[in-house]
């Protein structure tokens, strides 16, 4: 793979698309602001057609000045439209190689790929993308970054020892009905929806709407309940629907140090994670799958882009929580993940209540004083804000073990994160003065995730506690 070789020319359609989406905001601008209202006047579709063809004549020429090849153990690309680039990536900083194949890509045989590399973490010349190129040039990269790992010279040894794999995880149909059912999308759907809707507040008459709801309401609690109850429906099947194609064949696999994830129904993608870049396990179980003894499981992984801070990364998207150690301890044999934790003292339990019961309670003051009689509706929110108080006491916990440290709390969703000692970037100890009164203090870990940290913080735990745990991280 010597001679520079182009990308497929429905690359210059990805690029005209790309294009195309960077231009409807002042697109949408100019229909509705350009000139006496809604609707195209002579110059605003002249403005139009100009858009759509510097898009397409720009996608057409990035196409055709993009040029990718293997040379000297490197991976060498050349763009850019009137200002030559040339990006040369040695094949020992490339980390992995993520493939996917688009709805564009796949009636053609093609695949994106995605070169992630060492020094990806902070500089943007270190990562690469190759939008579509051959399966067989995909697979003969990925062949040459393996013979790279192993130490060889010739990718193409006859004498080459296969590749050991093996399927760790494969999502069955009944996992992936309960995941999109219990996902929770159907929030973000009906937020989508409301969000896009308000942008249009010239066209749409939403004085007459609000009266026509009026009186909608004034017909009857039930009938509008009705109706909530159907739009949340309909939200909700487009979520699960949404859910399933995007995890469709979700399977993962061990190749030698990595872990290869595979998914997707409309647009398939695998992603190579390679073990030594772990650098924390995150356990997430929301409201609805707790009491079912199902999680989901993340890595925080080291490196990523500027344009993603973070690098959490899905691994298992849904597992009884009782199979987490036979499944995940063969291959993270460093981690322990059945620690005993060690909950936050009981004297702890005032503090919870009144930091969630204090805004709950000034916001039913505030609806009893202004908005009667519909304002005793807002009572509902102090039982419901004082069981989560409570939960979110219960699940506050901490452990260690040998080189591990375990911390679980809840915000939305109640969350275990295990990190070990020598990943750990960043440990807080903090006590504020309502704290030292009752012994209790604050703990917080952090580990490298993307170019950014992730972590985690429970609060209120024995002071004496936190300062073991601090301890413990200062002192080999």
């Amino acid at each position: 793979m010597i001679e520079p070789k182009r990308l497929h020319p429905i690359t210059s359609v990805i690029n005209f698309l790309k294009s195309l989406k960077e231009f409807i905001v002042p697109f949408i601008f100019i229909f509705l602001f350009g000139g006496k209202g809604p609707g195209f006047d002579f110059w605003q579709s002249i403005i139009a057609a100009a858009f759509v063809l510097l898009s397409l004549v720009g996608g057409i020429l990035s196409w055709l000045r993009f040029t990718y090849r293997v040379e000297e153990g490197e991976l060498r690309i050349e763009s850019g439209l009137f200002v030559r680039k040339k990006r040369y990536i040695p094949f020992e900083r490339i980390q992995s190689l993520d493939f996917s194949e688009g709805i564009l890509q796949r009636p053609f045989g093609l695949v994106k790929v995605k070169v992630e590399t060492a020094g990806s973490s902070g500089l943007n010349n270190a990562e690469a993308v190759l939008t579509a190129i051959k399966k067989q040039d995909a697979i003969a990269i990925q062949e040459i970054l393996t013979s790279v790992k192993r130490g060889q010279t010739d990718p193409y040894n006859e004498n080459e020892v296969e590749e050991s794999e093996e399927t760790l995880y494969t999502m069955q149909p009944s996992q992936l009905l309960l995941l999109a059912s219990t996902s929770g999308g159907a929030g973000v759907v009906i937020s989508a929806s409301l969000a896009f809707i308000l942008q249009f507040d010239e066209l749409i008459p939403y004085e007459r709407v609000f009266k026509e709801l009026q009186g909608l309401i004034s017909t009857g609690v039930v009938f509008v309940s009705i109706i909530l109850f159907v739009l949340f429906l309909i939200a909700w099947m487009i979520a699960v629907v949404g859910t399933m194609i995007k995890y469709a064949g979700f399977t993962v696999k061990k190749v030698e140090e990595d872990l290869v994830i595979s998914r997707g129904l409309l647009e398939k993608r695998q992603l190579t994670i390679p073990l030594k870049r772990i650098q924390g396990i995150l356990i997430s179980e929301n409201i609805v799958r707790q009491p079912l003894g199902y999680c989901s499981v993340y890595l925080e992984t080291a490196g990523g882009s500027l344009e993603k801070n973070s690098s959490r990364t899905l691994l298992l998207p849904l597992i009884k929580k009782k199979q987490l150690a036979t499944l995940l301890s063969p291959f993270l044999h460093d981690y322990c993940f059945t620690p005993k934790m060690v909950p936050a003292p009981k004297r702890a339990l005032k503090r919870y209540m009144v930091r969630g019961m204090l805004l709950p309670l000034i916001i039913a003051a505030a609806a009893l004083i202004f908005f009667r009689p519909w304002g005793y509706l807002s009572l509902l929110l102090l039982p419901f804000a004082a069981f989560w108080s409570y939960l979110k006491y219960k699940d506050a916990g901490w452990n260690l073990h040998q080189q591990q440290l375990t911390l679980t709390y809840r915000g939305i969703v109640k969350n275990t994160f295990f990190m070990r000692k020598n990943k750990i970037q960043s440990l807080t100890l903090t006590s504020s003065l309502f704290q030292e009164k009752q012994s209790l203090g604050s703990i917080q870990a952090t580990v490298d995730s993307g170019v950014g940290l992730s972590g985690g913080e429970v609060v209120d735990i024995e002071e004496q506690d936190g300062l073991a745990i601090y301890n413990w991280y200062r002192y080999q």
